[in-house]
């Protein structure tokens, strides 16, 4: 048995990806995808996404697919802005406060909630380890992120992200002092700051 052109189509054209949503919108049933996986054509990666079974599984972008209000934040979004070399073991993501996620999703991820009117604030795209685009926060936000949750955190994560940034050549810290006082910190990022500039 062979994948249906249209669906390997579909499947090349992501990088080796699809949703069942999108098997679905091409005309097709669940049904398929179950036998595909049972002939060991395709693998289920997570709830509703599937990949090519000879293909390299990208963690975080099979997470991005399952939810569209999901954006990687704290050790995963330094991890993607070039802020720290260590790829997370559990992947950090933010979402509103007023939103949820599947249980499933909860215990996958470290999962953040912030007010509504604050979740769009500084999110960028990033390329993943494996070339796919993810939603994540710019450095800024991200450093205002590590230092509102600091007591969830490693303290060497939240000094090495902070010392990082401080050498990285594209920081912004007019922006950085502009999102502080949205998240309360900008006391303790002067502390941290006047260490390390």
């Amino acid at each position: 048995m062979n994948i249906n052109p249209v669906i390997m189509k579909a499947l090349k054209n992501n990088n080796n990806i699809i949703t069942t949503a999108e098997v679905i919108a091409l005309g097709f049933t669940r049904a398929l995808l179950t036998k595909y996986v049972k002939e060991g054509l395709l693998m289920r990666e997570r709830q509703g996404v599937y990949s090519l079974s000879d293909s390299v599984s990208d963690d975080m972008y099979t997470l991005a697919l399952r939810s569209n209000i999901i954006i990687f934040s704290h050790e995963s979004a330094l991890f993607l802005n070039g802020l720290s070399d260590r790829t997370p073991f559990v992947h950090s993501i933010t979402i509103p406060s007023n939103k949820n996620i599947s249980s499933i999703m909860q215990e996958e991820c470290v999962t953040y909630y912030i007010k509504p009117e604050l979740h769009q604030l500084g999110v960028v795209t990033k390329k993943t380890t494996l070339g796919n685009e993810v939603k994540c926060y710019n450095p800024e936000r991200t450093i205002c992120d590590i230092l509102r949750s600091r007591n969830r955190l490693n303290i060497e994560t939240v000094v090495s992200a902070i010392k990082n940034y401080a050498a990285s050549s594209n920081k912004d810290l007019n922006l950085l002092a502009e999102y502080a006082p949205k998240f309360g910190v900008e006391k303790v990022l002067r502390n941290y700051l006047e260490v390390l500039l």
